[in-house]
């Protein structure tokens, strides 16, 4: 059985005292419509970011409460499907995002979505990667705003959070209440302009509790990769955190002899950015599995 849940049931700060909308079962099938980080107010070219109400910027659709789940486990949401219903918009503004300095004009483009790309300015066709930007489970304590990373999740803007992937996060309040939004047709790594294509969407995921004792979160595997996320103030921060991370992930999950961890990471591992342009930075460090499965190691599923 799927339960659905749609886009005008929106919260905008991830918390405990933010009530759930719908309640599911681990391993139950749950559908959700997402707006774009806009809330659609952005509709034309005309269109400007003074003209936005920011209170309903950056909804996540939710929050679900997870039956069964409890402070410090460990939940594996897999994605199984992310659709961009189109169509996008894209902004530059002066002064904002890390090209900013470089913007005089603002400018808003409404991106088409044309089969599975899309169309910039009628002249550039770019496949669609539809990916979450924001996704994420409740702090343990206080309020986290959904413009905002860190150890929940939230505004990872992290392109391996499509289809196909899982993403696992410590569950820091009863039920975890969990929500996701903020989809991008397609993005770059470093969303450095400050959006990506930005667009409404469709999300069918299935939540589970696993037992993976010393997993660091986030995290998240596809066919190919595993790779931990961090957030911080500097990106120096960030891409130490998520080294000591991977690092850890290797040698006491996986079961990689110290050395062999490190060596390994740098001959075949990859540090990447996220984003640079929210409150806080991220970026995250990729792995892959086939050299998991050299040393005898496979996630648990």
């Amino acid at each position: 059985m799927a339960c659905d849940l749609t886009r005008d049931k929106a919260f905008f700060a991830f918390s405990a005292e933010v009530e759930p909308v719908l309640r599911a079962k681990q391993g139950e099938e749950i559908h959700l419509t997402t707006h774009d980080c806009f809330s659609g107010q952005l509709k034309t070219s005309a269109d400007t970011l003074e003209t936005l109400d920011w209170s309903i910027t950056n909804p996540a659709t939710g929050p679900v409460y997870i039956e069964g789940t409890k402070p410090g486990d460990l939940l594996r949401i897999d994605l199984r499907e992310v659709t961009a219903t189109g169509p996008s918009v894209m902004v530059a503004v002066p002064n904002v995002g890390a090209l900013g300095h470089l913007i005089t004009e603002e400018e808003t483009v409404i991106v088409e979505h044309v089969g599975d790309t899309v169309v910039f300015k009628d002249t550039v066709v770019v496949k669609q990667n539809p990916m979450l930007g924001v996704i994420g489970v409740a702090p343990a304590e206080g309020e986290i705003p959904n413009s905002t990373p860190g150890t929940h999740g939230g505004n990872m803007d992290c392109t391996l959070i499509t289809s196909g992937s899982s993403l696992y996060l410590t569950v820091g309040v009863e039920g975890a209440l969990f929500g996701c939004g903020d989809m991008h047709a397609v993005m770059g790594d470093g969303e450095v302009v400050v959006c990506g294509a930005e667009t409404p969407g469709e999300v069918r995921l299935t939540p589970q509790v696993v037992d993976i004792p010393g997993m660091p979160t986030p995290f998240i595997e596809n066919d190919e990769i595993v790779a931990v996320v961090a957030s911080a103030e500097t990106v120096d921060d960030a891409y130490k955190l998520t080294l000591d991370m991977m690092h850890g992930f290797l040698t006491k999950v996986a079961g990689i002899p110290n050395n062999d961890a490190a060596m390994l990471m740098s001959l075949v591992g990859n540090l990447k950015f996220c984003q640079v342009v929210d409150p806080l930075l991220t970026v995250r460090f990729e792995f892959p599995k086939s050299v998991l499965a050299d040393y005898g190691y496979v996630l648990p599923r």
